[in-house]
């Protein structure tokens, strides 16, 4: 937690049975990793049942009214059942006593795994506390019928944690319910001193108060210190970033100021077409940048077909003006190479560019490697050869990555140290998947950012339509589209799911060349062949009429030529990968078409997710409709990495609010205080803060 951490072991509050259940459940292992389990949501007492968006199968804890009771008796013991605000049914199995203490009336919270039968929500022999008896009633007042009382007996006085307004509701275990937790935690926080203010501004809510009042409210409810801990995790990766950009700003560039009279100059007087009004203004916001000391380092942002490429061949050519060298890096040596032949084919005499693969034979290899390091040549394009230790250039100053998400952090800074002396190259980045705001003030908050958000003239938009499995008439008619571009000349891909099986591209590579598609050239594409490449460039080259691929085609090699694409099974895919593949066509002048083919029901929210994507050509859009349907951490990478989650509270959804002032504070935190800022940060772990860089 941004400034402050319990560093605690959890056997030095809690009963080390139930330290090591929280060690097995969530791999708690300190205070602190407890005190960051935070609810889930919030029950007052009289609240509905509350089971917000759990779904079937999940662990859940419910607070209500009891509205009915059934006991029966059966073969196997008596069956006991529960009806909690007309809603939720709890059904008891051998139920000798539930019913003793649970009366109609009476507010209980319950604890289970969710079920649903025929709509309705349903709890199986949970977990449960009475939290207040029946109006009227007058008998003694049962504590719980629970086991796990016991424990909560152990932790905390239960009547008093009881008779709080509002109640947490945690993410919980099978092994752990939500009081348990709650009552854990809540013996954690009695144990512990007043936190010091790590701030030093003024603030809405202490972090203690804030801490404490999250876990358990008072009579306003939890949502001031819900406010301050969301600002808290915005402002920890402000922070994170504000940091590594003052540290690249206190590193020295070569500056490459503007020439009027060199290869730049000469490129854009040679255009057969005018640039966009995006186009100008990026190359002038890089041109500024790169004329400066300070080490530029800007993500470049745009839709497929945008004009990226060429802006990236300006920033290249100012450092070539200037009498250094620039380096593109690109995810795949087709791709590598279509680059190396397009910008050769653009850049004015005088100016050499050099491919660099790993398949090039020895020696085309070897006199590309001298090139590089005697300096004839100016601008090197290449793959993850580029970074291998026997490359040398002899004077660095620029560094463009293609599509950044393709590369770790690592690669890059492998690149960008292959600078002669203390120099650091000039770095952009770039990515034809657009980014939504949020997730460039976090993730990419070290870097400014630049967007190209209009196609050049003459580029014709992209039709797209739904091909539902429940229409077959419309799957034939996609197969016959196919066909008829082929026949006029054009190229076509079909994208699957997978390789083998049923849908996959064996399955479906044979279906098309024995059926609509018999007499085309048909070839397949995927990740395990290993001439993959080679099949790619006949692709481009126009000796295959429909590539059946799969998603390995999403980052590829440029093929003007190909003017429609039927991607199978499309609910499979996400929402920046269905755009990010329809990318692939109408790279040319030509018209093109994109078939999103699919087996979801219509009233689906699959079904709605691809027509979304069928009806909206912005990519900015429809990032912002895949990042709601996404969770944080799969945004900043930590949902598969095994590692703490930065942000707990924090949506990157709805919360610019948050993330606009923190990423101000952390800035000017930064210039005002940098050792400040740096401690604050200190506790976040260096994997955490790898995941928080690009990749």
């Amino acid at each position: 937690m941004l400034g402050w951490r319990d560093e605690r072991p959890l056997t030095e509050v809690l009963p080390a049975s139930l330290a090591k259940k929280f060690t097995k459940s969530f791999g708690y292992t300190t205070c602190a990793d407890l005190i960051e389990h935070f609810p889930r949501t919030w029950v007052h007492h009289n609240n509905d049942v509350g089971l917000g968006t759990a779904m079937e199968g999940d662990a859940v804890t419910i607070t209500g009214i009891v509205t009915r009771t059934k006991r029966r008796e059966t073969s196997r013991g008596p069956i006991f059942k529960v009806t909690v605000d007309g809603t939720v049914e709890v059904t008891f199995f051998r139920a000798h006593w539930q019913h003793a203490v649970i009366r109609e009336g009476a507010r209980v919270m319950f604890s289970g795994k969710l079920k649903f039968f025929r709509g309705q929500p349903q709890l199986q022999h949970p977990d449960f506390l009475v939290l207040r008896e029946p109006p009227f009633y007058r008998g003694n007042r049962p504590e719980n019928a629970s086991p796990s009382m016991k424990v909560m007996r152990k932790l905390v006085d239960v009547r008093k944690l009881l008779d709080n307004d509002w109640l947490p509701v945690y993410p919980a275990t099978a092994g752990l319910t939500s009081w348990v937790i709650m009552a854990a935690i809540q013996a954690v926080l009695a144990s512990l001193p007043p936190i010091p203010e790590p701030l030093d501004f003024r603030m809405m809510m202490s972090l203690d108060k804030a801490i404490r009042e999250v876990h358990m409210p008072g009579p306003a409810g939890p949502e001031r210190a819900i406010w301050r801990l969301k600002y808290n995790e915005a402002l920890g990766v402000g922070l994170v970033m504000a940091l590594r950009r003052r540290t690249t700003r206190d590193r020295e560039a070569y500056p490459l100021p503007l020439r009027d009279d060199a290869a730049r100059a000469a490129l854009l007087d040679s255009l057969p077409f005018e640039l966009t009004a995006g186009q100008r203004n990026v190359a002038g916001e890089i041109a500024q940048d790169v004329a400066s000391a300070t080490p530029m380092s800007r993500l470049l942002q745009g839709e497929v077909g945008s004009g990226k490429t060429l802006v990236a061949l300006l920033a290249m050519l100012q450092a070539v003006d200037n009498g250094k060298q620039a380096a593109l890096l690109a995810p795949t040596e087709v791709l590598a190479a279509q680059h190396a032949t397009s910008i050769a084919s653009q850049v004015p005499d005088g100016v050499k560019v050099v491919l660099l693969t790993g398949s090039m034979k020895v020696a085309e290899k070897k006199q590309a490697l001298l090139d590089v390091v005697t300096g004839e040549a100016d601008i090197v394009i290449g793959t993850h050869a580029l970074i291998q230790d026997s490359v040398e250039f002899f004077d660095l100053a620029m560094v463009v990555v293609d599509e950044q998400h393709r590369f770790g952090v690592e690669q890059r800074d492998q690149l960008r140290g292959k600078a002669r002396g203390s120099a650091v190259p000039h770095v952009l980045v770039m990515t034809a998947t657009p980014i939504p705001r949020t997730i460039a003030m976090t993730v990419f908050g070290d870097l400014a950012v630049s967007t190209l958000d209009e196609l050049p003239g003459g580029r014709k938009p992209i039709q797209s339509a739904v091909a539902p499995d429940w229409k077959p008439g419309w799957i034939e008619r996609a197969w016959t589209r196919v066909r008829e571009e082929v026949q006029a000349g054009h190229q076509a891909y079909v994208v699957c799911p997978r390789i083998e099986g049923d849908g996959g591209v064996w399955d479906v590579y044979d279906y098309l060349r024995r059926g609509p598609l018999r007499g085309l050239r048909l070839c397949i594409l995927h990740g395990k062949l290993h001439d993959k490449d080679e099949i790619m460039a006949m692709f481009a080259r126009g000796e295959i009429d429909v590539l059946v691929s799969t998603t390995v085609v999403e980052v590829g090699v440029d093929v003007p030529n190909a003017t429609v694409m039927v991607i199978r099974e499309s609910e499979v895919f996400g929402v920046s990968q269905l755009h990010q593949l329809r990318g692939r066509v109408g790279r040319g002048g030509n018209a093109s078409l994109c078939l999103f083919h699919t087996t979801a029901e219509k009233d689906s929210a699959a079904y709605e997710r691809i027509e979304a994507v069928a009806k909206t050509s912005s990519g900015f859009e429809l990032a912002e409709l895949d990042l709601q349907q996404r969770q944080e951490g799969d945004v900043l990478g930590t949902s598969q990495s095994g590692v703490h989650r930065t942000l707990r509270l924090l949506n990157l959804t709805r919360d610019l609010q948050f993330i606009e002032r923190a990423n101000a504070d952390a800035f000017a935190l930064v210039e005002r205080d940098p050792a400040l800022a740096a401690q604050l940060v200190s506790d976040i772990p260096e994997i955490e803060k790898e995941f928080l860089d690009k990749s």
